[in-house]
């Protein structure tokens, strides 16, 4: 049977919309349909080949992408004294900008709970940088989109003669993880563009990512990152789960 992977942190099709706008600076009232698209639907080709538990959701809003991309398209006509035509992307916008409001509200009453901590503490294990700063700092610019970003330029840099199936394994989940654990026992970190590279082929690049995956899931590595769509770093963990 495929692998199906469940992220208990899985970011939604909105943070991937948001993902975009953010990482190329778009300005939210004037998405470019066309591109966005297009990219986006590259990723969700990413997240069928993975076999995430959440595609569905990203199928959904592929669909209202498509729909307004095909509205904008056609040609608008304004007629003198008649209300002006109301832009497609106009729906999606509000959304974006209602979702982004109550990420950023999430966040500050998760900066509240860490404030509050300070002074009741809770028995939580936290690791630590290099510099011996919380490694939490780090991980606040990491997102699964990141991690999927790496995996889709090492993909492309791979032969694309052989098909791309994971309903057998000739290499296994959990080798890969064992794998994974040894290298950073021997390295303490490695740069995920570097250990995807290192796979022999396509499968293996894909069964690496999902062992990542599982291990975050599992709390077993770190993965950081200096600034935002800076290199990604693995790290091991203070404690495996």
């Amino acid at each position: 049977m495929a692998y199906t992977i469940h992220l208990d942190n899985f970011e939604g099709p909105l943070d991937l919309l948001l993902y975009f706008i953010q990482r190329d600076k778009i300005d939210i009232y004037d998405i470019p349909i066309a591109r966005i698209t297009a990219e986006y639907l590259e990723y969700l080709d990413i997240i069928k080949v993975l076999n995430l538990a959440v595609a569905g959701e990203f199928v959904l809003l592929a669909a209202t992408l498509m729909r307004i991309k095909a509205r904008m398209l056609l040609p608008r006509r304004e007629v003198e004294g008649e209300e002006p035509i109301e832009d497609p992307r106009q729906e999606l916008v509000q959304q974006l900008i209602a979702y982004q409001q109550f990420k950023q509200a999430a966040e500050e009453l998760g900066s509240l709970k860490e404030l509050r901590s300070a002074y009741y503490p809770v028995a939580e294990a936290t690791a630590t940088a290099d510099d011996g700063s919380l490694a939490a700092e780090y991980l606040q610019e990491v997102s699964l989109f990141d991690l999927m970003a790496v995996f889709q330029q090492v993909l492309r840099r791979m032969p694309s003669s052989e098909p791309l199936r994971l309903a057998v394994e000739p290499i296994k989940l959990d080798d890969q993880m064992r794998h994974l654990r040894q290298v950073l026992a021997s390295r303490g970190q490695v740069a995920l563009r570097e250990l995807l590279l290192e796979a022999e082929n396509i499968h293996a690049v894909v069964v690496m990512f999902l062992a990542l995956l599982e291990l975050m899931r599992r709390q077993a590595v770190l993965v950081v990152q200096k600034g935002p769509f800076d290199e990604v770093t693995v790290r091991p963990a203070g404690a495996e789960a």
